[in-house]
Order: structure tokens, then C-alpha cells, then sequence
């Protein structure tokens, strides 16, 4: 049996990973779309994820409870090692991760896919402010880090999110052409 593809959700906050994820699962049910273990509280239309405070996630990390983890922007993700079981399986799986977080992922992942979304900068400052999460600061900070580069030798698919969501979704189900995903 073939692994299953890993594909890493990558962007600058505001991009819209989230909503594009959604979309991309809906299309394609038997996608397996992880769920993240992060310490920040839930939000009403944000990401489906696990809470959990510092020192649970640290227990979690002390206990090999992920395949890998990271930390950005003053807080820690986590991805469970469930993950591994799915991939085993050859089911490809969908995660949004950090760009930090790829060097490492790269490592542990044979079948890694990279879907990198950008939008320009108009798009996300709009974005990031209607969210209401960040301060001015805060916002100026994670656009000057919207261009940060990925690491090299990734197989990387860039996706635009400027357009109606439904388009966007539907270049990502062409650029990501299914493999063992029906």
C-alpha cells in the first residue's frame, strides 16, 4: 500500500488557510483533515482545534503525544501522532502548519506536499484586522513576515487567495490532483 500525501497549509496570517482547508475538505470527504492541539482558545468560524494550556501541552510534548511541534507567535502547535496511523494507511492528510515548521516536517514526512497560499498585502491587512485578534502592532508585525521564504527543496504548490473562496478551492483541487483521495 502507498503512503498517504501530508499536505502542509502554509501562509501568512489572514490568508485565509482556514477557510480554504474547509472548502477543500468538503470537496474531498476522505481528505483527513487534522486537527491541531494549540494554546490558544477556540474561536467562533476559526480553525477546529484542541486547547490547552502551557503545561498540558508540555505534558503532551513529554509523553511523545505529537509527530511533531513547534512554536510562533507566542504560542505552541502541535500535530497528534495520529496523523502517522492515517498516512500508514494511504490516506492523505491535510494540516495547516507553521513555515518554521517545514524543515522539520520534511524530515518525517516522505509524501510531503506544501500548499502554500498567498494573497497580497491589501487582502491581508483587511483580513487580519476584521478578525479582531491582533493590534495594529501585532498586524504590522505578521505582514512584514508575509513573505518570509520556504525552505528549499519542497515539493511547493502556490495558491492566490484574492479571489471568491470558491475559486480559490477549486484551483487547489486541480493543483492537488488527488492521488489516493476520491
Amino acid at each position: 500500500m502507498t503512503l498517504g500525501r501530508l499536505i502542509a497549509v502554509v501562509g501568512p496570517s489572514g490568508v485565509g488557510k482556514d477557510s480554504v482547508m474547509r472548502g477543500i475538505h468538503s470537496a474531498m470527504p476522505k481528505l483527513h483533515l487534522v486537527r491541531r492541539v494549540i494554546t490558544r482558545a477556540a474561536e467562533p468560524d476559526g480553525e477546529a482545534h484542541d486547547t490547552v494550556s502551557l503545561s498540558e501541552f508540555q505534558d503532551l510534548v513529554d509523553n511523545g503525544a505529537f509527530a511533531v511541534h513547534w512554536q510562533a507567535h507566542g504560542l505552541h502547535y502541535g500535530i497528534p501522532q495520529i496523523v502517522k496511523y492515517h498516512l500508514n494507511k494511504g490516506t492523505d492528510c491535510m494540516a495547516n502548519f507553521s513555515r518554521s515548521a517545514l524543515g522539520q516536517v520534511s524530515e518525517l514526512f516522505p509524501r510531503l506536499v506544501v500548499l502554500n497560499i498567498t494573497a497580497n498585502p491589501a487582502t491581508l491587512a483587511d483580513r487580519l484586522a476584521a478578525r479582531g485578534r491582533e493590534t495594529e502592532g501585532d498586524i504590522a508585525k505578521r505582514l512584514a513576515q508575509a513573505d518570509k521564504p520556504l525552505p528549499a527543496g519542497l515539493e511547493v504548490i502556490h495558491l492566490a487567495n484574492d479571489r471568491p473562496l470558491e475559486q480559490t478551492v477549486a484551483c487547489a483541487l486541480t493543483l492537488l490532483r488527488p492521488e489516493a483521495v476520491e
